[in-house]
Protein backbone atom coordinates (compact mmCIF):
# COMPACT_ATOMS: atom_id res chain seq x y z
CA UNK A 1 0.00 0.00 0.00
CA UNK A 2 1.35 3.40 -1.01
CA UNK A 3 2.48 5.74 1.76
CA UNK A 4 3.19 9.30 0.62
CA UNK A 5 3.64 11.88 3.36
CA UNK A 6 3.46 15.61 2.63
CA UNK A 7 2.72 17.08 6.05
CA UNK A 8 3.88 16.59 9.61
CA UNK A 9 0.36 15.51 10.55
CA UNK A 10 0.73 12.52 8.21
CA UNK A 11 4.04 11.48 9.76
CA UNK A 12 3.36 8.36 11.82
CA UNK A 13 6.80 6.75 11.99
CA UNK A 14 10.35 7.47 13.07
CA UNK A 15 13.69 6.24 11.81
CA UNK A 16 13.67 3.39 14.31
CA UNK A 17 10.49 2.06 12.71
CA UNK A 18 12.00 1.85 9.21
CA UNK A 19 13.56 -1.26 7.69
CA UNK A 20 17.35 -1.11 7.23
CA UNK A 21 18.91 -1.11 3.75
CA UNK A 22 22.48 -1.82 2.69
CA UNK A 23 24.49 1.08 1.31
CA UNK A 24 25.32 0.70 -2.41
CA UNK A 25 28.89 -0.31 -3.22
CA UNK A 26 28.87 0.25 -6.97
CA UNK A 27 28.85 3.53 -8.88
CA UNK A 28 27.86 4.24 -12.48
CA UNK A 29 29.68 7.05 -14.27
CA UNK A 30 29.15 8.25 -17.85
CA UNK A 31 32.17 9.54 -19.75
CA UNK A 32 31.88 13.25 -20.65
CA UNK A 33 33.05 12.72 -24.24
CA UNK A 34 30.05 14.59 -25.64
CA UNK A 35 29.38 16.84 -22.65
CA UNK A 36 28.79 20.49 -23.46
CA UNK A 37 26.07 23.11 -23.00
CA UNK A 38 23.97 23.09 -26.17
CA UNK A 39 20.62 24.40 -24.89
CA UNK A 40 18.99 25.99 -21.85
CA UNK A 41 16.68 23.84 -19.72
CA UNK A 42 17.54 25.34 -16.32
CA UNK A 43 18.57 28.84 -15.16
CA UNK A 44 22.21 27.85 -14.61
CA UNK A 45 22.71 27.08 -18.31
CA UNK A 46 21.91 30.63 -19.42
CA UNK A 47 24.95 32.31 -20.95
CA UNK A 48 26.97 29.08 -21.02
CA UNK A 49 26.13 27.64 -24.44
CA UNK A 50 29.43 26.65 -26.05
CA UNK A 51 31.42 27.72 -22.98
CA UNK A 52 32.55 24.31 -21.67
CA UNK A 53 36.29 23.63 -21.63
CA UNK A 54 36.19 19.97 -22.66
CA UNK A 55 39.73 19.17 -21.52
CA UNK A 56 39.03 20.64 -18.08
CA UNK A 57 35.71 18.77 -17.93
CA UNK A 58 37.46 15.48 -18.70
CA UNK A 59 40.07 16.14 -16.00
CA UNK A 60 37.39 16.98 -13.44
CA UNK A 61 35.51 13.78 -14.26
CA UNK A 62 38.70 11.68 -13.98
CA UNK A 63 39.46 13.11 -10.53
CA UNK A 64 35.92 12.33 -9.35
CA UNK A 65 36.16 8.79 -10.72
CA UNK A 66 39.44 8.30 -8.84
CA UNK A 67 37.75 9.50 -5.66
CA UNK A 68 35.12 6.76 -5.84
CA UNK A 69 37.79 4.18 -6.56
CA UNK A 70 39.75 5.33 -3.50
CA UNK A 71 36.58 4.82 -1.44
CA UNK A 72 36.60 1.18 -2.59
CA UNK A 73 33.52 1.37 -4.81
CA UNK A 74 33.33 -0.68 -7.98
CA UNK A 75 33.10 1.82 -10.83
CA UNK A 76 31.00 0.94 -13.86
CA UNK A 77 32.07 3.24 -16.69
CA UNK A 78 29.72 3.89 -19.58
CA UNK A 79 30.46 5.75 -22.80
CA UNK A 80 28.51 8.91 -23.48
CA UNK A 81 26.37 9.10 -26.60
CA UNK A 82 26.54 11.70 -29.32
CA UNK A 83 23.54 14.01 -29.24
CA UNK A 84 23.02 13.67 -25.48
CA UNK A 85 25.39 16.17 -23.82
CA UNK A 86 23.66 15.91 -20.41
CA UNK A 87 23.90 12.13 -20.17
CA UNK A 88 26.98 12.61 -17.96
CA UNK A 89 24.47 13.57 -15.24
CA UNK A 90 23.50 9.94 -14.76
CA UNK A 91 21.62 10.42 -11.48
CA UNK A 92 18.58 11.64 -13.40
CA UNK A 93 17.37 8.79 -15.62
CA UNK A 94 16.48 6.13 -13.03
CA UNK A 95 15.70 5.18 -9.42
CA UNK A 96 17.18 1.81 -8.34
CA UNK A 97 16.11 -0.28 -5.35
CA UNK A 98 17.10 -3.47 -3.56
CA UNK A 99 14.42 -5.44 -1.70
CA UNK A 100 14.80 -7.03 1.72
CA UNK A 101 15.45 -10.39 0.04
CA UNK A 102 18.09 -8.97 -2.32
CA UNK A 103 16.04 -8.50 -5.49
CA UNK A 104 17.24 -5.56 -7.59
CA UNK A 105 14.69 -3.26 -9.21
CA UNK A 106 14.76 0.04 -11.07
CA UNK A 107 12.09 2.54 -12.09
CA UNK A 108 13.16 4.30 -15.27
CA UNK A 109 12.67 8.04 -15.51
CA UNK A 110 10.49 10.15 -17.77
CA UNK A 111 12.64 13.16 -18.56
CA UNK A 112 10.96 16.56 -18.42
CA UNK A 113 12.99 18.11 -21.24
CA UNK A 114 12.62 16.71 -24.74
CA UNK A 115 16.39 17.03 -25.26
CA UNK A 116 17.07 14.39 -22.56
CA UNK A 117 14.39 11.75 -23.23
CA UNK A 118 16.69 9.70 -25.46
CA UNK A 119 19.18 9.14 -22.62
CA UNK A 120 16.89 6.73 -20.76
CA UNK A 121 17.21 3.62 -23.00
CA UNK A 122 21.02 3.73 -22.80
CA UNK A 123 20.95 3.84 -19.00
CA UNK A 124 18.28 1.12 -18.96
CA UNK A 125 20.66 -1.27 -20.72
CA UNK A 126 23.11 -0.96 -17.80
CA UNK A 127 20.42 -2.14 -15.41
CA UNK A 128 19.31 -4.99 -17.65
CA UNK A 129 22.91 -6.15 -17.97
CA UNK A 130 23.18 -6.01 -14.15
CA UNK A 131 20.11 -8.24 -13.56
CA UNK A 132 17.73 -5.53 -12.42
CA UNK A 133 13.98 -5.83 -12.89
CA UNK A 134 13.21 -2.83 -15.08
CA UNK A 135 9.95 -0.97 -14.41
CA UNK A 136 8.58 1.65 -16.79
CA UNK A 137 6.12 4.35 -15.82
CA UNK A 138 2.96 4.98 -17.82
CA UNK A 139 4.06 8.17 -19.55
CA UNK A 140 0.49 9.28 -20.21
CA UNK A 141 -0.22 9.15 -16.48
CA UNK A 142 3.18 10.23 -15.15
CA UNK A 143 4.65 12.80 -17.52
CA UNK A 144 7.68 13.80 -15.42
CA UNK A 145 10.05 11.85 -13.18
CA UNK A 146 13.78 12.47 -13.13
CA UNK A 147 15.03 9.59 -11.03
CA UNK A 148 17.53 10.29 -8.28
CA UNK A 149 17.65 13.92 -9.28
CA UNK A 150 14.46 14.17 -7.23
CA UNK A 151 14.08 10.84 -5.38
CA UNK A 152 16.71 10.37 -2.67
CA UNK A 153 17.12 7.26 -0.56
CA UNK A 154 17.56 7.89 3.14
CA UNK A 155 20.99 6.52 4.08
CA UNK A 156 20.68 2.84 5.11
CA UNK A 157 16.91 3.17 5.70
CA UNK A 158 13.91 2.12 3.59
CA UNK A 159 12.62 5.64 3.05
CA UNK A 160 12.57 7.89 -0.02
CA UNK A 161 12.57 11.68 -0.02
CA UNK A 162 10.76 12.86 -3.15
CA UNK A 163 11.08 16.35 -4.59
CA UNK A 164 8.44 17.72 -6.95
CA UNK A 165 7.43 20.91 -8.71
CA UNK A 166 9.84 21.32 -11.61
CA UNK A 167 11.17 18.02 -13.00
CA UNK A 168 9.03 15.39 -11.24
CA UNK A 169 5.32 15.21 -10.45
CA UNK A 170 4.02 14.60 -6.95
CA UNK A 171 1.63 11.92 -8.23
CA UNK A 172 4.46 9.62 -9.31
CA UNK A 173 5.49 8.97 -5.72
CA UNK A 174 2.34 7.00 -4.91
CA UNK A 175 3.27 4.57 -7.68
CA UNK A 176 6.91 4.39 -6.55
CA UNK A 177 5.90 3.88 -2.92
CA UNK A 178 3.57 1.05 -3.91
CA UNK A 179 6.10 -0.54 -6.29
CA UNK A 180 9.02 -0.47 -3.83
CA UNK A 181 6.84 -0.99 -0.72
CA UNK A 182 8.59 2.05 0.72
CA UNK A 183 7.24 5.24 2.31
CA UNK A 184 7.94 8.50 0.48
CA UNK A 185 8.17 11.94 2.07
CA UNK A 186 7.16 14.41 -0.65
CA UNK A 187 8.83 17.84 -0.60
CA UNK A 188 7.63 20.67 -2.80
CA UNK A 189 10.44 22.73 -4.35
CA UNK A 190 9.93 26.48 -4.53
CA UNK A 191 12.75 27.90 -6.68
CA UNK A 192 13.57 27.12 -10.30
CA UNK A 193 17.27 27.48 -9.49
CA UNK A 194 16.84 24.43 -7.26
CA UNK A 195 14.91 22.42 -9.81
CA UNK A 196 15.92 18.98 -8.46
CA UNK A 197 15.85 17.86 -4.84
CA UNK A 198 19.53 16.91 -5.14
CA UNK A 199 20.39 20.59 -5.71
CA UNK A 200 19.06 21.63 -2.29
CA UNK A 201 19.27 18.49 -0.12
CA UNK A 202 22.08 16.03 0.55
CA UNK A 203 21.47 13.07 2.87
CA UNK A 204 24.79 12.51 4.64
CA UNK A 205 23.95 9.66 7.02
CA UNK A 206 21.01 8.30 9.02
CA UNK A 207 20.80 11.38 11.24
CA UNK A 208 22.26 14.25 9.21
CA UNK A 209 21.36 16.15 6.07
CA UNK A 210 22.61 19.28 4.32
CA UNK A 211 19.96 21.62 2.90
CA UNK A 212 19.34 25.05 1.43
CA UNK A 213 16.24 25.96 3.48
CA UNK A 214 14.89 28.65 1.12
CA UNK A 215 14.28 25.99 -1.55
CA UNK A 216 11.50 24.37 0.53
CA UNK A 217 8.07 25.23 1.83
CA UNK A 218 7.55 25.76 5.55
CA UNK A 219 5.87 22.35 5.77
CA UNK A 220 8.75 20.72 3.94
CA UNK A 221 11.25 22.16 6.41
CA UNK A 222 9.16 20.85 9.30
CA UNK A 223 9.22 17.36 7.79
CA UNK A 224 12.98 17.46 7.30
CA UNK A 225 13.58 18.62 10.86
CA UNK A 226 11.18 16.01 12.27
CA UNK A 227 13.21 13.15 10.77
CA UNK A 228 16.78 14.46 10.91
CA UNK A 229 18.22 15.28 14.34
CA UNK A 230 21.04 17.19 12.63
CA UNK A 231 20.29 19.63 9.79
CA UNK A 232 23.20 21.58 8.29
CA UNK A 233 22.20 24.68 6.32
CA UNK A 234 24.03 26.11 3.31
CA UNK A 235 24.20 29.81 2.49
CA UNK A 236 22.55 31.20 -0.65
CA UNK A 237 25.90 31.73 -2.38
CA UNK A 238 27.32 28.29 -1.68
CA UNK A 239 24.03 26.54 -2.50
CA UNK A 240 23.15 28.51 -5.62
CA UNK A 241 26.56 29.24 -7.16
CA UNK A 242 28.72 26.35 -5.89
CA UNK A 243 25.98 23.69 -5.61
CA UNK A 244 27.08 22.81 -2.07
CA UNK A 245 24.01 20.63 -1.50
CA UNK A 246 24.74 18.61 -4.64
CA UNK A 247 27.34 16.76 -2.60
CA UNK A 248 27.35 13.04 -1.82
CA UNK A 249 28.40 10.67 0.95
CA UNK A 250 28.72 7.01 0.04
CA UNK A 251 29.57 5.76 3.53
CA UNK A 252 28.04 8.25 5.96
CA UNK A 253 31.48 9.62 6.89
CA UNK A 254 33.26 10.94 3.79
CA UNK A 255 31.64 13.78 1.82
CA UNK A 256 32.46 14.62 -1.81
CA UNK A 257 31.64 18.26 -2.51
CA UNK A 258 32.36 21.05 -4.98
CA UNK A 259 35.56 22.96 -4.30
CA UNK A 260 35.32 26.21 -2.36
CA UNK A 261 32.29 25.68 -0.11
CA UNK A 262 34.11 27.21 2.86
CA UNK A 263 31.18 27.72 5.24
CA UNK A 264 29.52 24.36 4.56
CA UNK A 265 32.83 22.51 4.73
CA UNK A 266 33.54 23.95 8.19
CA UNK A 267 30.09 22.85 9.36
CA UNK A 268 30.64 19.37 7.91
CA UNK A 269 34.00 19.03 9.64
CA UNK A 270 32.54 20.30 12.92
CA UNK A 271 29.87 17.58 12.60
CA UNK A 272 32.55 14.90 12.26
CA UNK A 273 32.61 14.38 8.48
CA UNK A 274 35.73 14.11 6.35
CA UNK A 275 35.49 16.51 3.42
CA UNK A 276 36.89 15.79 -0.06
CA UNK A 277 36.75 18.77 -2.40
CA UNK A 278 36.43 18.31 -6.16
CA UNK A 279 36.44 20.85 -8.94
CA UNK A 280 33.26 20.54 -11.00
CA UNK A 281 33.30 24.09 -12.38
CA UNK A 282 32.71 22.92 -15.95
CA UNK A 283 29.63 20.98 -14.85
CA UNK A 284 28.24 23.88 -12.83
CA UNK A 285 27.81 25.61 -16.20
CA UNK A 286 25.10 23.05 -16.96
CA UNK A 287 23.50 23.15 -13.52
CA UNK A 288 25.07 20.03 -12.01
CA UNK A 289 27.87 18.92 -9.72
CA UNK A 290 29.09 15.92 -7.73
CA UNK A 291 25.81 14.18 -6.93
CA UNK A 292 24.37 14.57 -10.44
CA UNK A 293 27.44 13.00 -12.04
CA UNK A 294 26.95 9.49 -10.65
CA UNK A 295 24.43 6.78 -9.87
CA UNK A 296 24.98 4.49 -6.91
CA UNK A 297 23.98 0.87 -7.54
CA UNK A 298 23.63 -2.36 -5.65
Amino acid sequence: MATVISSVEDLNFGLKDLEPMPAPRKVLLVKPTFYTVEYVINPHMKGNIGEVDKIAAQNEWEHLKAGYEEMGLYTHIMSGKRGYPDMVFCANQSLPNITADGKKQVVMGVMHAEQRKGEVPYIEKVFRDSSYEVIHLDEEKFQDFEGMGDALWHFKKRLIWGGYGYRSSKEVYEHISDTFETPVIALELTSEKFYHLDTCMCILNEDTCLIYPQAFTEEGLKLIKCIFPNVIEASKYEAEVLFACNATSVDGKNVFIQQGCIDVNKKLKDAGFKVHEFSTYEYLKSGGSVFCMKMLLW
